[in-house]
């Protein structure tokens, strides 16, 4: 046993090591929260739309020609941006998204046609894009202890500055009396602020597939066997190296687990309602303020509403976390019921010729969605590895990508039907009402299907909603010496909607 005078002197020996590191934590934090939340406030954002109609453009460009240009932008550039962000470690992306955002904001100030108009919406689509980088960047500087303190931080301090971005564009217009372009050159500013900021982040020195620890890349056990073959194993050829290189590369063995964990129900019913829901949600959100500007053309709360339907986003998200229910059972009921009211909210909108109906409706539709987001995040990745999450996230983002991007080219787009607004809702209404019918047919042969053959037979325990801290010191448990997992130092790329819906939505539901 250590003496007391011994244990004291080791302890003031370690002190001067510790209180340098948590101070450089905090400071890196503050910062982190500082940038993330400046990078939201474009008080503008609410407004593009009206500012669009009073110079020049009409509903049927906006609707027919603008607009459309994002989802075929963002389409194009998900995967680039995917993949660039994790080569360059995620800090060269935050500052080609603010690059891009002086680009979208100079072209709404100076643009006069449709061309354009148009290109700003691709410059935006990067913005989207990009917005992986912030949220993969603060896990990757940090501990695996303090991942889930690091997410709360980061995501209050979005969620803070879309608020206040919105209530601030809201009391410019209403009471300062502003106009829009005036409004666009604050939002102007404060980009350049936020670019300014960005400069000065702190680039990582690894990342999740590119840029892996060492420890990580070079622990394979296929390179291994093959510098050091054991003493009863005969040397292979090169043909045999190069295919079991291959084998065992670690993109390969990733595709193999996922195909392998594509098995799961759950795992399956929740990537299924991300694609299909997710592709629904955002044409709301893209085209809502074209048709607030059909039903009626003179009020204009944009901003208030955003404000309202993110704090309602975010309750709605906390609140998921307490819901104690058996998902294995119940979720194709409760995706059912969730969906059901989502298509009645829709139908609200266009069916009742009222301003503060469509305010109301369109606030109750997004936290609706956002009730689910967080459930099915967790669903999804506690069955999954950091690296199988990443890549499972990215496939549901790129697959409802080009499903919106279908459903625009055929709805919305001149070279297509070219709807306008109203009969656009119809077809959204249409498209909830299939999707709910669906999940609740699926949820009724289920029962069927229980009631007849599974009465007496124990339902596969639900999965539990996890943090994401809880998620990694599960799999270290688990895989505790088994070098074919890579050591969780790399940090997890979060969903689209999971970690930075906020100031997205917002601008989507902008660019209607």
């Amino acid at each position: 046993m250590v003496p007391t005078g011994q244990m004291a002197e080791k302890q003031a020996c370690e002190e001067p090591r510790q209180d340098p590191e948590l101070k450089s934590w905090r400071c890196l934090v503050f910062y982190l929260c500082f940038f993330g939340f400046m990078a939201q406030l474009r008080p503008g954002e609410s407004f593009i739309t009206p500012y669009l109609l009073e110079h020049n453009f009409t509903k049927e460009q906006v609707t027919n020609e603008i607009i459309p240009m994002l989802p075929y932008s963002h389409l194009a550039v998900l995967v680039p941006i995917f993949l660039i962000t994790d080569y360059l470690r995620y800090k060269p992306v935050l500052v080609l998204q603010c690059l891009s955002f002086v680009c979208v904001w100079l072209l709404l100030l100076l643009g006069t046609s449709v061309t354009h108009m148009q290109l700003m919406e691709v410059f935006y689509s990067i913005t989207m894009a990009a917005r992986i980088a912030y949220s993969s960047y603060i896990f990757s500087l940090v501990r695996p202890s303090r991942y889930q303190r690091m997410a709360s931080y980061s995501r209050t301090a979005v969620l803070l500055g879309v608020f206040s971005s919105s209530v601030l564009g809201q009391v410019l217009v209403t009471l300062a009396r502003i106009s829009t372009s005036t409004l666009n050159c604050i939002s102007l500013g404060f980009i350049l602020f936020s670019l300014g900021l960005s400069l000065f982040l702190k680039r990582p020195k690894r990342s999740l597939f590119f840029n892996r620890s060492t420890l990580a890349r070079e622990a394979l056990p296929c390179e291994l066997d093959q510098m050091h073959p054991g003493p009863g194993r005969p040397e292979t050829g090169k043909v045999e190296r190069v295919l079991g290189t291959c084998r065992n590369s670690f993109l390969v063995r990733m595709l193999s687990e996922l195909v392998e964990n594509a098995r799961q129900p759950q795992l399956r019913l929740w990537c299924l309602w991300w694609v299909f829901n997710s592709a629904g949600y955002y044409l709301i959100t893209y085209y809502v303020h074209v048709l607030w500007k059909s039903v009626d053309n003179d009020l204009n709360y944009n901003g208030a509403v955003d404000a309202a339907s993110t704090l309602l986003s975010a309750i709605m998200s906390f609140s998921a976390g307490f819901v104690d229910i058996r998902w294995a059972r119940w979720s194709k009921l409760v995706i059912a019921s969730v969906i059901a009211v989502q298509a009645g909210l829709v139908f609200c909108m266009f069916q009742i010729q009222d301003i503060w109906v469509c305010y109301v409706t369109f606030v109750l539709f997004r936290g609706a969605y956002q009730f689910l987001v967080p459930v099915a995040t967790f669903q999804i990745a506690s069955s999954l590895s950091k690296e199988l999450c990443a890549l499972v996230f990215g496939i549901n983002t790129f697959l409802a990508t080009a499903l919106k991007t279908s459903i625009t080219l055929v709805v919305s787009d001149k070279r297509g039907l070219g709807l306008q607004v109203h009969e656009q809702f119809h077809i959204y209404f249409v498209y909830f009402l299939m999707l709910s019918a669906t999940c609740f047919a699926w949820a009724g042969l289920d029962g069927l299907r229980y009631c007849q053959h599974g009465r007496h037979q124990p339902l596969a325990q639900a999965q539990e909603l996890r943090s994401p801290l809880e998620t990694s010191v599960q799999a270290i448990s688990l895989q505790d010496g088994d070098l074919r997992e890579p050591q969780p130092s790399a940090p997890q790329l979060l969903s689209e909607d999971g970690m930075e819906d906020s100031r997205a939505d917002l601008r989507v539901e902008t660019k209607a």
